[in-house]
């Protein structure tokens, strides 16, 4: 499947990589990024699990020679085969990977349109070397700064769930720009659905320019001024105009930007009412009428969901990183992982005929592990696996809850510890810990 993906020859095109010349060595571009997304689907991010890996023959479907001209225990031709390989690379392989996945499907589109999500999170970095110049370490009014923050806003597909772009920033630069930087370079008529953090004029500015369409949620204010008159259900064309206050993008057109305004009334799962406001640029008939656009922003929660998986099952809410490179190259091979996860995902699907989304992701991740133990190595029997795999997958439906789940507050009780809690940088805690030694 990683093969089927990413062929070595498509990899070999891209710009970041094509014009960058590699010395003959064991450890291949495309084995070097296999390691990569190893890493992230396995419990073990060492650079020893992956030699031990290498060893046993798990690269020798990548490199065949890989295996038996090993000779060394170290992880240091490993490492300078990861330093050598640019982090654009990732960028790169990442839309390349989404784009052949969505080719596997005919009913990824909705209405010639593809249905991305978009939503932005942050990763948690510690301040080792280059990277406190990178990413400044974050301050709050409670604690001092110590760690480095990475900002991320990633788009998935509705249909498979699979990350489709990804821009990474410091947290001085906002969601919206890298939203905008996101959009502006898509391929293929997109539906960009996002919440009220992205529905300002500037986002749907340079989706007009770039030929997207939009269905972002607004703010009860921001639609009261849009539409200049009480807000009652219903659907409303209207003309989005910007204020002196909106931020523009300086390659788009300040001319308004027509379109509707949606006022829904929608039931929650607890049975509470609550009000929509959203606001699209899809015109107003049949096929996009206004139970259609609620029902398909309804959708939008599975980006929540899918960055959850993205910290909690690929393990990237924190990065043990010493370069602000290396901390990219990280990130976005844990997005390639978590698409092969979602790739195997819609092949049980498409084989049982039902919504990808309706499998288990933690049950996936487990079963597509325990095949990687058998990846690479010569086994007859390694397409009856997969198949086997396949159908193992397809019975890994989510439990449906007969009752929702209660409200929990988001606080955990802490153990108690028995040393102090460090404050201060840890050189500085060295230093005085030294002063301590040579005094006793």
């Amino acid at each position: 499947m990683f093969l089927g993906l990413l062929p070595l020859k498509a990899l070999l095109k891209l710009p970041s990589i094509k014009a960058k010349r590699f010395y003959h060595r064991l450890f291949t571009p495309l084995v070097t990024l296999w390691y990569f997304v190893f890493q992230r689907l396995t419990d073990d991010h060492s650079l020893e699990a992956c030699l031990c890996d290498a060893f046993s023959g798990g690269a020798d479907a990548l490199n065949e020679k890989l295996a038996s001209q090993l000779r060394s225990q170290s992880t240091a031709s490993l490492s300078d085969a990861r330093q050598n390989i640019p982090w654009q690379f990732f960028e790169d392989v990442l839309r390349l990977q989404a784009r052949r996945i969505g080719q596997w499907t005919s009913s990824a589109l909705w209405h010639g349109r593809l249905v991305a999500l978009m939503d932005g999170s942050t990763v948690r970095l510690r301040p080792f070397a280059s990277i406190a110049k990178t990413f400044a370490p974050h301050r709050n009014q409670k604690s001092q700064a110590y760690w480095c923050l990475m900002r991320v806003v990633v788009t998935f597909c509705a249909r498979s769930g699979a990350a489709l772009d990804c821009a990474m920033e410091t947290m001085d630069r906002s969601e919206q720009a890298l939203a905008c930087r996101l959009i502006a370079r898509a391929v293929g008529p997109h539906l960009l659905v996002g919440d009220r953090n992205f529905g300002i004029f500037r986002i749907v500015q340079t989706a007009s320019l770039a030929g997207h369409d939009v269905l972002f949620r607004l703010t009860k204010s921001r639609a009261r001024k849009l539409l200049g008159a009480p807000l009652r259900q219903g659907s409303y064309a209207v003309k989005w105009k910007p204020s002196r206050h909106d931020q523009l993008e300086d390659s788009c057109s300040t001319q308004p930007v027509a379109g509707r305004l949606i006022v829904a009334t929608v039931q929650t799962v607890q049975g509470r009412f609550q009000q929509l406001y959203l606001f699209t640029s899809l015109p107003d008939t049949c096929e996009f009428s206004m139970e259609e656009l609620v029902r398909l922003y309804g959708l939008r929660w599975h980006v929540e969901l899918n960055l959850r998986y993205l910290k909690d099952q690929m393990d990237l809410a924190q990065l043990e990183c010493k370069s602000a490179d290396m901390a990219r190259k990280e990130w976005l091979a844990g997005l390639l992982a978590y698409n092969l996860i979602r790739a195997a995902q819609l092949c049980a699907g498409l084989k049982k005929g039902i919504d990808p989304l309706t499998l288990s992701f933690s049950s996936a991740r487990r079963r597509l592990e325990v095949w990687l133990a058998h990846f690479g190595r010569k086994s007859c029997g390694i397409v009856a696996s997969w198949t086997q795999m396949l159908d193992a997958l397809g019975r890994c439906r989510r439990a449906r809850r007969r009752k929702p789940r209660p409200n929990e507050p988001r606080a955990q009780r802490h153990l108690r510890q028995n040393f102090p809690p460090l404050h201060g940088s840890r050189a500085k805690a060295r230093r005085r810990l030294g002063k301590y030694a040579s005094k006793s």
